[in-house]
């Protein structure tokens, strides 16, 4: 099992840059995706970004250019950089660990709320 715990969201004027943060409960390493989703109000909860343990990355198409995904691994942490925010970016952004097996495996952390005002 995998717990997750995000941090650093916030309310930031558009324009803006924050820094998600996403803490696991056990190595990331070997964790073989680690992902970003978001869900705003009466929308489906989408992907944002994703990082696989070979360190290959895939984000969606709305915020290619301006957000990153990054872990560290010496702290099992992974990271969202987030640069121009816009209002749409609006949304409670939620921690994924994907582990392969028999299927797959996810995990969620609680989300952290980030919202852009214009």
């Amino acid at each position: 099992q995998v717990q997750l715990v995000e941090s650093g969201g916030g309310l930031v004027q558009a324009g803006g840059s924050l820094r998600l943060s996403c803490a696991a409960s056990r190595s990331i390493s070997s964790i073989n995706i680690m992902g970003w989703y978001r869900q705003a109000p009466g929308k489906q909860r989408e992907l944002v970004a994703s990082l696989t343990s070979g360190g290959n990355t895939n984000y969606a198409d709305s915020v290619k250019g301006r957000f990153t995904i990054a872990r560290d691994n010496a702290k099992n942490t992974v990271y969202l950089q987030m640069i121009s925010l816009k209002p749409d970016d609006t949304a409670v952004y939620y921690c994924n660990a994907r582990l392969y097996g028999v299927g797959h495996y996810d995990y969620w952390g609680q989300g952290t709320q980030v919202t852009v005002s214009s």
